[in-house]
């Protein structure tokens, strides 16, 4: 039974949506998270659990999601908490949507004021305000201080500083994009940016790749061995099955997928709702998969890594995300030449891959407001962009050693995102079951999902997350815990994220009362 009447807005062609997808899912992790880590757990190495987690959780619960997305588009809705009402007749099934709006908006609460980072230093390399030379001490300095990880408070001291005025412009950018709707607006704006995207990361490549070997006082850094230390197997005093053996390898290469794929954040849902009732989205859902793949594994894990590699050495090519990003980079670019133009390629294309990330973010909670809520489009974009604009305010105040962002990324960018990751899988599999999920994604699909793919969905998928999920809360809650117990930032941090997540819950009761009274009366 229909419930309500279908959306007006649909994309306009498979390329549109395939773009829109991968514009979510292709964002700084491709180029920062996923280099890193792999460097981190020996190169090649990591791709063993990487190839096992794309095959057992990335490509069936990104199925899943397309698959759920378009039946409950064809029932007119396009939002988690609606999708979950329409296809599982459950008083709880909308609530189970909550964490569809949660982890979107949680995490652009953060990614959009690292969004602001990349657009300052894109603009800085253009200027030439960036600062060079060869000391690594004032690229950390200087990021530190521009990021005010000295204090709480640092960035309104005496006026906004910089890093806040780039985070209102990308605000504004952001909302202005999501305010003109899908085609004019989400669509559009992807269909632009990916291939402009593409384009400046092959330009970094280029000129990585023509690196040679720069300092011949050190003639071991060359781009050879550079990209050896990046993919070949690297196991040091272990034999192969004892790396394997390492569980925080697998943890983080199942993290690392939801973030390649962009699955567990309820965007592909309500992006797959949108679609033709006739598109073929197992052909769309492994196209997009399949190039954010590209980007990350051909061009980041390129780029970065043997960049380092060849400029600073086995030694300093690595570290975490923004250490690699944002301190080890600018290093590199200062001792290379055309350093300034490949700075400005290289953080043109970060900023781009963060916009058409976080404009994905936004859509989920505005299609929310309009079917649940009845809204307007100006008034669901006006409601979120003040829910948003508290918490970034809340984030970026509380800048001392980035404590607040990183507490929101545990949060709600892991946490969050293994549970709903779980709760999709299973309701895919069990509760409407995957064979009949299964053929709905392949109506109208020339290509098939191999049937392998339903035992995958059915068992092996939901014992993989929950393991995974329980040994990673193992390993890492306990410090976030206790930071919580002795810290009032993370505190405060979490009692937030608990208020945004009450509220939200709020919305979507009031949302199922309304659905269901439309569903008395049709």
């Amino acid at each position: 039974m229909q419930t309500q009447k279908a959306k007006p807005q649909i994309w306009s062609s498979r390329v549109g949506v395939i773009f829109a997808v991968m514009g979510s899912a292709i964002g700084l992790g491709n180029f920062l998270r996923f280099p890193g880590l792999a460097a981190k757990y020996g190169g090649g190495s990591f791709m063993i659990p990487y190839a096992v987690a794309f095959l057992l959780l990335g490509l069936p619960i990104a199925w899943a999601e397309w698959s759920l997305g378009r039946m409950g588009g064809r029932k007119g809705f396009n939002s988690s908490p609606g999708i979950f009402f329409a296809l599982w007749k459950n008083r709880a099934a909308p609530y189970l949507g909550v964490l569809g709006l949660m982890i979107p908006i949680g995490i652009y609460m953060y990614y959009v004021y690292i969004e602001a980072w990349c657009l300052y230093y894109a603009i800085g390399y253009l200027t030439g305000t960036v600062p060079g030379g060869n000391d690594p001490t004032v690229f950390a300095s200087f990021f530190e201080s521009f990021t005010g990880q000295g204090r709480d408070g640092a960035l309104f001291n005496q006026g906004l500083k910089p890093a806040v005025w780039m985070l209102l412009i990308c605000f504004a950018l952001n909302f202005a994009v999501v305010y003109r709707g899908l085609n004019k607006g989400i669509e559009l704006i992807s269909r632009v940016a990916i291939p402009v995207l593409f384009l400046c990361a092959f330009g970094v490549l280029f000129r990585v790749l023509t690196l040679g070997t720069p300092d011949p006082a050190f003639p071991e850094r060359n781009v050879l061995n550079g990209l050896g230390f990046m993919w070949n197997p690297n196991y040091g005093d272990k034999t192969f099955l004892e790396s394997l053996a390492n569980p925080e390898m697998w943890l983080e290469a199942a993290g690392q997928m939801f973030f390649s794929l962009s699955v567990g954040f309820g965007i592909i849902i309500t992006y797959a709702s949108y679609v033709h009732q006739d598109e073929d989205i197992v052909l769309s859902g492994t196209t997009s998969a399949a190039g954010n793949l590209f980007a990350e594994v051909a061009l980041g894990g390129l780029i970065t890594i043997p960049a380092a590699f060849v400029f600073l050495g086995p030694e300093n090519a690595g570290g975490s995300t923004f250490q690699l990003g944002f301190m080890t980079l600018p290093n590199v670019f200062a001792r290379m030449a055309l350093g300034q133009v490949v700075g400005f390629l290289w953080f043109g294309l970060l900023f781009i891959a963060a916009i058409t990330s976080s404009i994905s973010m936004l859509q989920p909670a505005i299609a929310f407001f309009e079917e649940g809520l009845g809204l307007g489009r100006r008034a669901a974009v006006t409601i979120l962009g003040f829910i948003t604009l508290v918490g970034t305010t809340f984030v970026v105040f509380f800048s001392h050693n980035l404590k607040a962002l990183d507490m929101m990324d545990f949060w709600v960018g892991n946490v969050l995102i293994y549970l709903l990751a779980t709760v999709t899988i299973t309701a895919f599999a069990w509760g409407i079951g995957a064979e009949k999920g299964v053929a709905e994604a392949e109506r109208g699909s020339l290509m098939r999902v191999p049937r392998v793919f339903l035992f995958i969905m059915r068992y092996v998928s939901p014992l993989y997350l929950v393991l995974i999920f329980v040994f990673w809360m193992y390993a890492k809650l306990p410090d976030y815990w206790l930071q919580v117990q002795t810290d009032d930032v993370s505190f405060y941090t979490l009692t937030f994220l608990i208020v945004v997540g009450v509220f939200l819950s709020m919305l979507v009761a009031t949302a199922a009362r309304r659905w269901r009274k439309q569903e008395g009366q049709s």
